[in-house]
């Protein structure tokens, strides 16, 4: 009875959004030039999914990230527009004393190197245990023993919290960061590349236990990666990144197998084929723009085998397949559809 009444719970809390970022623009203003890191970004993650976020190295994923938590180095990083809503909040017109309540309580990072994420001065326990006491009400000794639980809870035994960084292999200590992350049960865990530096076999392990984690706390999840295997394993939704904008939009179904946008099927297409192992990779030619002088029209557009004479010169306008299905791209409008110059998987 008890987990029909849960169930029943979670299912009212889907379709409720954890959070929403409307049109954010953040810039790195240098003595070099003005760095635009995000150009009008959209972003919503419903209560309980999980939002892959897909795009190569400086396309402004991690960006994204940081913004969520207020975290981005100023100076040089500069949150110029948008609005990044949680529950319904704008945080960007709080207080510095609010945001801190927020981290780590409401939303929690888990940062892309565990290497650099743990202080080696510290046991692990205490460190855990110094983000519950930041949050939670009781003293340091209730502080430590819930910090051995969730070491427990991520596969560590629980006596191992009085060793040092040093004394953990890469995997666990990935498994120690997840465990500060979700120490005070956030509504929003930002992952950035939580799996990077692992090998395959405890990426798969890691993996599989932030899922498990998920379902028990119903916790939403933004999961930062260039990995669409890890997207396919774990994200309900996917945006895939590009110069600052999130050019394709859709369900896990729809970025799999109704591709959309010219950038997307290059990401499809640089990846190996296990069913012909003779066949060459097509990556993507060229490399990003540089965000500090981005092409006036399609961002993409240097580098995309479909492009026309519009897309440099006009930013493309958002398109919609269907309610949640949308890209960026001049391939679909009007004219170009009704003459079937679109592609699609």
């Amino acid at each position: 009875m008890t987990e029909n009444v849960k169930d029943a719970a979670a299912r009212k809390e889907q379709g409720k959004l954890a959070v929403e970022i409307k049109d954010l623009v953040v810039e790195f203003r240098t003595d070099y030039g003005v760095v635009q890191a995000l150009n009008g970004l959209d972003l919503s993650i419903e209560r309980g999914r999980t939002l892959g976020l897909v795009g190569e190295t400086g396309a402004g994923k991690t960006t994204t990230g940081l913004s969520i938590l207020r975290l981005i180095p100023s100076p040089p990083g500069v949150i110029v527009g948008g609005s990044i809503l949680l529950d319904g909040q704008d945080i960007l017109s709080l207080p510095e004393k609010e945001m801190e309540k927020i981290r780590g309580k409401t939303v929690a990072m888990i940062f892309q190197d565990p290497m650099t994420s743990l202080d080696p001065v510290m046991t692990v326990e205490e460190q855990i245990a110094e983000v519950i006491e930041l949050h939670e009400e009781g003293n340091h000794q209730s502080a430590v023993k819930r910090a051995r639980e969730m070491l427990e809870l991520v596969g560590i035994p629980g006596e191992r919290g009085s060793e040092y960084p040093h004394q953990f292999s890469g995997g666990m200590k990935q498994r120690v960061v997840i465990a500060m992350a979700l120490a005070c049960n956030p509504e929003l865990l930002i992952a950035d590349e939580p799996t990077t530096a692992l090998d395959v076999t405890i990426q798969a392990q890691v993996l599989e236990m932030m899922k498990g984690l998920r379902e028990k706390y119903n916790t939403s999840m933004l999961m930062i990666t260039h990995d669409l295997g890890i997207v396919a394993e774990i994200c309900d939704t996917v945006s895939v990144i590009y110069a600052g904008r999130v050019v394709e939009h859709g369900t896990l179904e729809d970025i799999f197998e109704n591709t959309r946008h010219p950038y997307t099927e290059g990401l499809f297409n640089s990846l190996p084929n296990l069913e012909d192992r003779q066949a060459k990779l097509k990556p993507i030619k060229g490399l990003m723009p540089d965000p500090s002088n981005l092409p006036a029209g399609c961002a993409f557009c240097p580098r995309c085998d479909y492009a026309q004479e519009i897309c440099k010169t006009q930013k493309p306008k958002r398109v919609y397949r269907n309610d949640g299905h949308y890209v960026e791209c001049h391939l679909y409008n009007e004219t170009n559809v009704k003459e079937g110059k679109v592609i699609g998987r």
